[in-house]
């Protein structure tokens, strides 16, 4: 070992245990507090973050769950709209259904009706024909010829449907 100085080697020792005492005394209990804060800083922002992040997961689930929901009604009032719509097309049909036989049954009675009507028409006119007939046969006396020729005058005047 070459030549080292113990003075200079004591008072290296003595600067150096010095400078240890006042810096854990004035420098390193505000470097630990510096260092406590920055980590507790950064454990809150974590947290935060973590707790930001929990409650965006929870808004996106409730935001699905609300879609979802959202989806499930519109199916709903689609298949009550639908529903709707076939019970109205039925009605409506039931309805034309039952004004088109009402109007049919309508149309018949009128036909009957005029039916009848015609044939009373016929049948007074025939009678009118058959007394008129009866009333020539019976004031002239007639030979079989005019006879026959008197009703064959009177099936001739006969309108075309009664014969």
């Amino acid at each position: 070992m070459a030549n080292v100085n113990l003075g200079l080697t004591i008072w290296t020792i003595v600067l150096f245990a010095l400078f240890a005492a006042v810096l854990s005394k004035f420098g390193w209990g505000p470097l630990l507090r510096a260092i406590e804060e920055r980590e507790k800083g950064i454990r809150d922002a974590v947290e935060g973050a973590q707790k930001a992040h929990d409650e965006a997961q929870a808004l996106v689930a409730q935001h699905k769950e609300a879609l979802q929901q959202a989806r499930r009604e519109r199916e709903e009032l689609i298949k009550q709209a639908m529903a709707e719509a076939q019970q109205v097309r039925a009605d409506l049909l039931a309805q034309a259904k039952a004004d088109s036989e009402h109007l049919i049954q309508r149309a018949k009675e009128q036909i009957e009706r005029d039916s009848r009507a015609a044939l009373q028409q016929l049948r007074a006119q025939v009678a009118d024909l058959a007394v008129t007939a009866a009333g020539k046969i019976v004031t002239s006396s007639l030979t079989p010829e005019a006879q026959r020729k008197l009703v064959e005058d009177f099936i001739a005047k006969l309108p075309s449907t009664a014969r």
